[in-house]
């Protein structure tokens, strides 16, 4: 097993593809609120983010409560019709993050989705026990804030360089710098690879799979020669 203990992965776009229902279910929010539609470069932009922080990107005018919350809610209730069907894994995910358990890796989540929405998700996909601690945006700090993870590695026992993150959005690149992490991009969810380039992840991979061929590999101390 590579010297990182703990593998904290965020779950949209990440895990899984759902970045254009969250796309479209933000168009019909705005739609509810009279408010312009973004297009779609934008709103992927914030995927990532708790609700509240993704409105105030998205429409920094917005500061009337009332807005924000129908937009919350129009949001939620679009988002949940689309869900009688499960997002579906991306391709590796199932198997990669089986067999980093089986090697002994503590398996984390840190999302932008409320707690609702993650434990339907595990639901879905007969999750509901899988990972050691999961972390949602409405129960602690939105991201880049490092609370999420301060409070995995506190509940893991762990210290920061024995803990990674995977992420496909600058929000979860920047959140593990903050938290003194070394951190992993995938190259295939929300946002352009140049990026998340920006941000210095230890590797950028362009399928899932690839992460668990590198820790198979690799040491802390090897990691920099693996930079993609």
């Amino acid at each position: 097993m590579s010297d990182y203990e703990v593998l904290i992965f965020d779950w949209d776009g990440t895990l899984v593809d759902s970045i254009g229902r969250i796309v479209e279910s933000i168009g019909m929010a705005a739609d509810v609120c009279g408010l312009p539609r973004m297009d779609e470069a934008r709103v992927r932009g914030i995927i990532g983010l708790a609700m509240p922080e993704a409105i105030a990107s998205l429409y920094p005018d917005v500061t009337d409560p009332k807005v924000v919350e129908v937009f919350r809610r129009a949001y939620g209730e679009h988002y949940l019709t689309l869900e009688t069907e499960p997002a579906v894994l991306y391709p590796g995910v199932a198997q990669t993050l089986q067999a980093l358990r089986e090697r002994g890796h503590v398996l984390a989540v840190a999302t932008g989705k409320g707690r609702a929405g993650l434990d339907r998700a595990l639901v879905a996909q007969g999750w509901e026990d899988f990972f050691d601690i999961t972390r949602c945006a409405d129960e602690t700090a939105s991201k880049p804030d490092p609370l999420m993870i301060h409070e995995i590695l506190v509940h893991c026992g762990v210290r920061p360089e024995r803990a990674l993150m995977v992420g496909d959005s600058v929000f979860d690149l920047q959140m593990a710098n903050r938290a003194g992490l070394d951190s992993v991009a995938v190259t295939y969810g929300a946002q352009p690879v140049e990026i998340l380039l920006a941000c210095s992840p230890r590797l950028a991979v362009n399928e899932f799979s690839e992460i668990g061929d590198w820790l198979g590999s690799v040491s802390i101390a090897e990691v920099e020669d693996y930079v993609g």
